[in-house]
């Protein structure tokens, strides 16, 4: 069996590890999980749940005093028990600019 995490990384862009507790929210409902890394095209988000390639799934990730900015996205990997990879899709303008800064601000 060969270890896809061994060899060259085919991402696009850099990931920065986080350790941030999020919601995330499927068909079956909203849960609770902890993002592990993140780029300005996606993350990884450590839970256990049901969820499947091509699952459309809505993580919610806090920025302060209550307030959560929605980001819509795609699985397009998952390990049993531990979680899922997402790809972010449909961002909006604030969105994009958003997630840019906080990934910038994650660089140094």
């Amino acid at each position: 069996m060969i270890d896809r995490r061994a060899g060259i990384d085919r991402r696009k862009w850099p990931r920065y590890a986080v350790n941030i507790d999020i919601n995330w929210e499927n068909a079956e409902g909203r849960h609770q999980g902890t993002m592990s890394d993140i780029s300005v095209e996606g993350c990884f988000v450590l839970c256990s749940g049901n969820f499947e390639n091509g699952d459309r799934i809505r993580v919610f990730l806090p920025v302060g005093e209550g307030m959560k900015i929605q980001f819509s996205g795609e699985v397009v990997n998952y390990v049993y028990e531990i979680g899922f990879a997402l790809k972010f899709i449909d961002l909006g303008e604030a969105q994009r600019s958003f997630l840019e800064q906080f990934v910038s601000s994650l660089e140094s």
